[in-house]
């Protein structure tokens, strides 16, 4: 007994073991690097036919906006019909990538395959959602699949973060063709106010291997740049305003959204009813509001707001809502693009407050109002950065920092962990 309190308290002993544990820690990373090329790669190709569908349906349906939305409230019934047959266990969406990460599920296969067919359903019909929600659960879908069966290896039991995380990265980057973002909202999603190192370097594998699998593929981005004027103290201020405002309107959105959510279904509880119907209230808003320009991803406003184009000054809420509606109801597709659309519309409009080139606010409010409503705080600096060129980067930071200090610790993922912020 002497003998082993000896050897604890001998620096020698201690510093081996130090050294030692290291050298394991080390040997997993790299081991899971190695993973991360053929998961990114995996990944990227599922993107890509995901996204080359998104591609199709999208182009069918603004040769007949009217025509196709007409059909959202048999859309809305036959992705009730087909997760109450087949997705027993896969309706938390987003939740269970939090869980999976924390060891506490598996995330079950058949989520991928019947995310895919009712986000094509509910786009190609008019409903107003997005995809990079969609991309991060195929993602991590695929990457949790292939951590659960490793992890019965002893050098892979505490490793499910990683994988989850990994796939996480490579999803994001895959599809939206912006790999700096992917890596950081793959590391601080999970848990605000914590950052993952450890599996920093897996998951730039992995986003990066997804990146350049997909562009090879024929995938692109939504890349615009936007000149910034020059940073005075006038400026500042004006920054300073812009921040809290997307920060509020991101935090809005959250909240709105989590609580819509649990109200529907307690309102009507048939799911089948409940999509029916919306579908068919949500149908005649679209094609009656301006024939579909609320409809999907919203990318023609996101456009018009970074070019210069036709933006109404109700572009933003009225994306909100209906984005809101689309996916309390039980529509499928991601949240990020439409917040991409709510962003930089309304940051067009309040810059004509401001005095500030409409452009140059859109591309602050397309990335604050992502970082505010995800309460992420990295990973919106980087995707304005990445989409619109390093030379925002200085009013980046300012604006996403208010904004992610001004959302009330809101987030769209109610299983989000928070610390201390």
């Amino acid at each position: 007994m002497k003998e082993k309190e000896n050897m604890r308290d001998n620096p020698i002993v201690a510093y081996e073991k130090r050294v030692i544990s290291s050298i394991e820690e080390y040997k997993v990373v790299a081991v899971l690097s190695l993973i991360a090329f053929p998961l990114g790669a995996v990944v990227a190709f599922i993107e890509v036919v995901f996204g080359r569908g998104l591609m199709a349906v999208t182009g069918a349906r603004l040769e007949n906006p009217a025509g196709w939305t007409a059909f959202l409230p048999l859309a809305g019934v036959f992705i009730a019909l087909i997760y109450k047959e087949f997705g027993k266990g896969t309706e938390r969406g987003m939740a269970l990538v939090f869980d999976a990460a924390e060891g506490k599920c598996s995330i079950p296969l058949r989520l991928a395959p019947l995310v895919i067919i009712a986000s094509w359903m509910t786009h190609l019909c008019g409903g107003s959602a997005g995809r990079e929600g969609v991309a991060v659960q195929i993602g991590a879908t695929l990457a949790d699949q292939a951590g659960s069966r490793l992890s019965r290896n002893k050098l892979f039991e505490n490793s499910r973060d990683t994988f989850v995380i990994c796939g996480i990265a490579a999803g994001f980057a895959g599809l939206f063709q912006t790999p700096f973002a992917a890596i950081f909202f793959s590391l601080e999603v999970l848990v605000c106010g914590e950052l993952k190192y450890k599996s920093l370097f897996p998951a730039t594998i992995a986003a990066f291997t997804s990146y350049f699998v997909a562009k090879a593929c024929g995938l692109s981005g939504e890349h615009v740049a936007i000149h910034a004027p020059e940073f005075t103290l006038d400026l500042l201020w004006k920054l300073a305003v812009l921040g809290p405002v997307f920060g509020a309107v991101g935090a809005f959105f959250a909240s709105t959204l989590r609580r819509t959510k649990k109200f529907l279904p307690v309102l009507i509880p048939n799911p089948i009813i409940r999509t029916g119907l919306f579908g068919l209230i949500l149908g005649i808003l679209f094609i009656a509001l301006h024939y579909g320009r609320y409809s999907g991803f919203g990318t023609e406003i996101t456009h018009a707001a970074l070019t210069g184009g036709k933006i109404y000054a109700y572009d933003w809420i009225l994306k909100l809502v209906l984005t809101i509606l689309t996916l309390s109801a039980g529509f499928m597709g991601g949240e990020l693009t439409p917040l991409f659309t709510i962003g930089s519309s309304l940051g067009a409009v309040v810059a004509g407050f401001l005095g500030l080139p409409p452009e140059f606010a859109a591309a602050l409010g397309y990335s604050a109002i992502f970082g505010s409503a995800t309460n992420t705080f990295l990973a919106p600096i980087l995707i304005g950065t990445e989409c619109f060129g390093a030379e925002n980067l200085p009013a980046l930071v300012i604006v996403c920092s208010v904004a992610f200090f001004a959302n009330f610790n809101k987030s769209i993922y109610g299983s989000q962990k928070k610390l201390g912020i």
